[in-house]
Order: C-alpha cells, then structure tokens, then sequence
C-alpha cells in the first residue's frame, strides 16, 4: 500500500505510539486525522510533525463517547472526503486485583478499549466500502492472547479485539477493505504510568518492562511497513514475544511461571 496522499486517521495522537507514527507518516506525504482527549498536546503533535494546516485536522474525541463516532467520522470527510486508514490505537491499561475492581472502572475500561473502538471502526467502514479501499488497523496487545494478575479487565477487552477484527476483516474483504490487527510487545510509553486502578484512580507508576521497552519510533516503523505490507496480523516488540508460543504450547508451565512472578512483582 503506497501511503502518499493517503488520508489516515490516528486515534491517541497526543502521546506515546500515536504521537511517533503521526511523525513518521507525516515524512510519507500523508494526510493526517490527529485524535485523543488532549487537544493542547494534538497541536503540539501537529506543530511538529511540519504538516500545513490543509493536511492536518486535530479532532479530539474520547473513546468512552462512542455514540459519537459517526459525527466524528463526517468531521473528517468534511475535511478530506475520503478515509484511507484508520489507526486505531487510543486505549487505557489497568492495574488493578479483579476483586478489588469496581464495574463502574470495568465499564470505563470495556467502553473505551472495546465499545469505543469497534464503533469507530464501525462508522468508518462504510466510508471504505464505498471508496472500495481503506485500510482499518488496530493496535491490541500480546496481553491480548493471554490473561495476567492485575490485568483482568485490560486483558479481556484486548481478547476481544482479536475476535471482533478476525470477524469483520472476512465481513469487509469483498469490498477491498482491509484488516490488521497489530500486537505490540513491550513499548517505551506512559501507557502504565496512566493505567487506572480498581476504585478509578490514576496508577501513576511505571513499569521497569515499560520503561525498558521498544522505543516509540523503532515501534512506528516497524508499524507503518505493516500497514504498506498485506498482513493480516503483526506481532511487534522482542524477546515477550515468545510468551505467545510458550502459553500455546507449554500452557500449565507458562502460567505457573506467570503466577510465582506475579508474587514477586506484588511482594
């Protein structure tokens, strides 16, 4: 897929995996959607990435509106009439005992990682299938193909992307729509430190795997080669990866192992 000219739309643009692929397909000659809560840090992002202001649209929304997702979508035609690729990335992590997590923050969690996303895929799909091209890419999570303590909602929500996307891409196929759905391992983000706990409060630490993770620009190109390959599914990050294949096939091993690091990390 050449992305000159290509009109993509990033949700959580503001920081983090967001803010690294806005620069580096801003260097593609694309046109850029730059949406998350934060408008202050969306025209921080803007400014930087040199793009002019006809091919830039900073679009705050917050996922946990989703009954919004279609006046958001007709904001972005009436800016560049057509939607090339959707990247879908906003999301929030947990840290949190399930027993010790309220529904309220379940809720949250569920409504902006799964409701919110799959509405907007959702609302613009159609744009796609009439253009009869596009490309929805969605960022889940390796946690997606497994559960961890602490991780229970977050878990859940990133299980569902995968069963919700395997779906819809056979749904979108004949109309030339594409699907990928994009694993990241550990990343260099504050998505941790912004974690919410159990009673709905900010987290505010992060995590040594976190902070030792893949840098954010290494990640983004790794991201974009994605999108111009024909992929279905893309794995990213390093040597977490192989939890994935450890889980399928040494599944009692894996999560007796999960378990005793799990006491360690909670002391």
């Amino acid at each position: 897929m050449n992305l000159t000219n290509k009109v993509i739309w990033i949700t959580g643009a503001s920081s983090g995996i967001g803010e690294a692929l806005a620069k580096l397909l801003a260097k593609e000659q694309c046109k850029l959607v730059l949406s998350a809560r934060r408008t202050e840090e969306l025209e921080r992002v803007k400014k930087e990435t040199g793009l002019s202001d006809d091919n830039v649209l900073i679009l705050p929304i917050d996922l946990e509106q989703y009954q919004l997702t279609v006046e958001w979508t007709q904001q972005v035609i009436a800016k560049f009439n057509r939607i090339d690729v959707l990247i879908n990335n906003g999301g929030i992590s947990q840290e949190g005992y399930a027993m010790e997590t309220s529904a309220a923050v379940e809720q949250k969690i569920m409504n902006i990682n799964y409701f919110g996303n799959v509405a907007l895929s959702k609302a613009v799909a159609p744009i796609m299938q009439q253009q009869k091209s596009g490309k929805i890419a969605v960022v889940t999570s390796i946690i997606g193909k497994f559960g961890l303590a602490n991780l229970s909602t977050y878990a859940a929500s990133k299980h569902a992307l995968y069963g919700f996307y395997d779906s819809f891409r056979m749904e979108l196929k004949d109309d030339n729509v594409a699907v990928l759905i994009v694993s990241p391992g550990f990343v260099n983000t504050n998505v941790t430190l912004n974690a919410v706990t159990g009673d709905g409060s900010a987290y505010n630490k992060n995590s040594p795997a976190q902070e030792n993770g893949m840098d954010t620009t290494v990640f983004a190109k790794k991201f974009v080669n994605a999108i111009k390959s024909n992929k279905n599914h893309k794995y990213i990050g390093s040597k977490e990866l192989l939890t994935v294949p450890f889980k399928t096939f040494f599944p009692n091993t894996f999560y007796n192992l999960m378990h005793k690091m799990s006491k360690k990390k909670n002391g």
